[in-house]
């Protein structure tokens, strides 16, 4: 089977401070920025993967959400309590720096992972959870 990562979602609540965040300080490109129905739905990606995207979406954009479902997913965001996505990079550290420099809320400091990584964490503006791991040797 031929199967391969190609979109990726996380709910945000303020697209203008989420593309501050990812493209600003992340420095992923925007592939896309739409409008429909009152909604709007930003793609970023790395440079470096022109094939994977991250979509920033409203909290509860399925068409299928009921009023109910849509409030509960906004109040868990505004707690932190939706996962967010991985990310490698060559240099931890000095991810860690430029995203610390950013006022990002910061979860973890570098830290050497006994499972072969060095790793850091952060929360996006809308309270996602964002993990940086650098692989030892890379």
């Amino acid at each position: 089977m031929d199967l391969k990562l190609r979109q990726c979602f996380i709910a945000v609540d303020d697209h203008d401070k989420a593309l501050a965040f990812y493209r600003d300080v992340l420095g992923l490109e925007v592939r896309n920025d739409v409008g429909f129905e009152g909604m709007r739905w930003v793609t970023v990606g790395s440079p470096l993967q022109p094939d994977v995207e991250i979509v920033l979406e409203p909290p509860g954009a399925s068409p299928d959400a009921s009023p109910a479902d849509r409030l509960a997913i906004a109040q868990l965001l505004a707690k932190g309590m939706l996962r967010g996505v991985i990310f490698t990079t060559a240099d931890c550290d000095a991810l860690y720096s430029r995203v610390e420099e950013s006022g990002a809320d910061v979860i973890q400091e570098p830290t050497d992972q006994p499972y072969g990584v060095r790793d850091c964490a952060f929360r996006d503006p809308a309270g996602n959870l964002l993990r940086f791991m650098e692989r030892a040797g890379a």
